[in-house]
């Protein structure tokens, strides 16, 4: 039986762990801005394609507790949303092609409301989708069209930018343009602060100018400076696991309520140390920002 002095000591101990956790809450929960830190799981999809339980698992051993959908590996709707529960994970978002929109979409809705979906985000642009200005005032009649139909089904539609949309036309960008014609009502932005970087711009500007326009983010480190650019060029030796490369994380996420963040999703597009052992170095620096 505990004696009385050790009952008192624990006592005091329990109420003073009360009483730190009521002054500094930050230092406890850490996850930037109190929210779930999430994972776009096209990280892993090497793993994923060789074991999924497995990689789910060790996804959720980290700490992760949302996920983004790039693929569901063979799997349907409902296997996967019960895999997703089984380890305590949800997966509020989901990466689609155009091409998804030109076939079958009401399907895909259908099947992203089974997985418990609240966002079906375009993910990128194939080349020949993107040539010139003109194809994308066709691709935003596309998406706005898209987004009216996810609407009906209470999901809402975003746009996934690269580098390439900051190509200028005239006195403007793709993505600037795509920010005025895409109905606010119908679609928003899935903003990857990555890439809005390495193309010279400011993400930070991009929440001050557009407010509400940015629901989620995309969580992904540079690991130079490199030149900016607005050719893609997506390849081993640009990226770092987030907080060790040279994105300023602290004001990008001072400046994302103003941008209306819901949700962020760690994502690396290649890895130079092994990607599950990449995606924990990002969830632990995450978990400890403050």
């Amino acid at each position: 039986m505990i004696n009385r002095r050790a009952f008192l000591q624990k006592g005091a101990l329990g109420i003073a762990a009360a009483a730190v956790a009521t002054r500094m809450p930050g230092q406890l929960f850490a996850d930037p801005l109190g929210k779930p830190i999430g994972l776009q799981i096209y990280t892993l999809r090497d793993q994923l394609d060789k074991d999924l339980l497995g990689t789910i698992k060790q996804v959720a051993a980290i700490g992760y507790k949302e996920v983004e959908l790039y693929d569901l590996y063979g799997k349907t709707p409902a296997e996967f949303a019960q895999i997703l529960k089984d380890n305590g994970l949800t997966a509020p978002s989901g990466h689609y092609m155009t091409r998804h929109l030109k076939s079958n979409w009401e399907k895909h809705i259908e099947d992203a409301k089974t997985i418990g979906l609240e966002y079906m985000v375009n993910a990128i642009l194939d080349p020949e989708e993107r040539r010139i200005f003109d194809d994308y005032k066709r691709l935003a009649e596309l998406f706005n069209k898209a987004g009216e139909q996810t609407q009906k089904a209470g999901i809402q539609y975003c746009y996934h930018n690269h580098n390439f949309e900051f190509k200028k036309y005239g006195d403007t960008t793709a993505y600037d343009y795509l920010l005025k014609a895409l109905d606010p009502k119908l679609v928003n932005f899935e903003m990857d602060c990555f890439w809005v970087t390495h193309a010279g711009q400011d993400p930070v500007a991009y929440f001050e100018n557009h407010p509400g326009r940015f629901p989620l983010l995309h969580i992904k480190d540079m690991k130079d400076q490199p030149a900016p650019t607005q050719e893609f060029d997506a390849k081993l030796g640009l990226f770092a696991p987030v907080g060790h490369g040279t994105i300023d994380w602290k004001r990008i996420f001072a400046a994302a309520p103003a941008g209306g963040m819901k949700h962020f999703f760690v994502e690396q597009d290649y890895c130079e140390q092994p990607p599950l052992e990449a995606v924990k170095m990002s969830y632990e620096y995450l978990h400890a920002l403050t």
